[in-house]
C-alpha cells in the first residue's frame, strides 16, 4: 500500500508541476486532471472512499471545463518558463525532506502531496495575472486544502474533501475571460 500511496503523491506533484509550467488551457486541465487522480488515490488508499469519490468528481469537473475552454491550446514550458521549471523541481525536493525526513509518523505520502501542491499552486495563484490559469491554481488549492485533514488520525477527513472536490468544480465554472488585475489594455476615454 505505501507504493501506491508514494506513486500517488508522485501523481499529485506531477498535476500541480503541470499547471505551473503551463499558460494554455488544456496544459492546466491535464495538470488538475493529474493532480486529482493523485488525491483521489490517496484518498482512497486512506479508507476514505466517499472522499475519493467526491475529488475525483471535482476535480473531474474542474479539469473538463478547463479543457472545454475556448482558445484550447497545450502551452506547456512557453518561453520563460525555467524559474517555474526550477520552482516545481525545487518544491518536490525540499516537500519530499520535509515529509519524510523532518516529520515523523504514519502519512509521509499524504503530507507530501499536501505540502508541494499547496506550495506549487499558491505561487502559481500569486504569479499570474492571467484568470483561466489563475482559478486552475484556485481549483488545485481546494483539493489540497480538502485532503488536509486526513492527516488527522482523529477524523474522517470525508467532509473536506466533499467540500474541496466542489470548490475546484464551482471554481472552474466561473466566467473566466479577461485578468486578475484588470484588463491589460488602458481604458480609454469617449469624447
Amino acid at each position: 500500500m505505501e507504493i501506491v500511496e508514494a506513486a500517488a503523491a508522485f501523481l499529485a506533484w506531477a498535476g500541480a508541476s503541470l499547471v505551473v509550467l503551463s499558460d494554455g488551457r488544456r496544459g492546466l486541465a491535464l495538470g488538475l486532471a493529474v493532480l486529482t487522480a493523485g488525491f483521489a488515490v490517496l484518498a482512497l488508499a486512506n479508507g476514505l472512499q466517499i472522499g475519493a469519490v467526491a475529488v475525483a468528481a471535482g476535480g473531474g469537473i474542474a479539469a473538463w471545463q478547463c479543457w472545454r475552454s475556448p482558445s484550447a491550446m497545450w502551452g506547456i514550458m512557453p518561453a520563460g518558463s525555467t524559474p517555474r521549471l526550477v520552482l516545481s523541481i525545487g518544491s518536490g525536493l525540499v516537500g519530499l525532506w520535509v515529509a519524510a525526513a523532518v516529520t515523523n509518523g504514519p502519512g509521509a505520502a499524504m503530507r507530501f502531496a499536501i505540502l508541494v501542491v499547496l506550495g506549487l499552486m499558491g505561487a502559481r495563484v500569486l504569479s499570474s495575472s492571467e484568470l483561466h490559469v489563475v482559478l486552475a491554481g484556485i481549483a488545485g488549492l481546494a483539493l489540497a486544502l480538502g485532503a488536509a485533514p486526513a492527516l488527522d488520525v482523529l477524523t474522517d477527513g470525508t467532509v473536506p474533501d466533499i467540500a474541496g472536490g466542489l470548490i475546484a468544480a464551482g471554481v472552474m465554472a466561473l466566467p473566466r475571460s479577461g485578468h486578475v488585475h484588470g484588463n491589460s489594455e488602458p481604458h480609454k476615454r469617449a469624447t
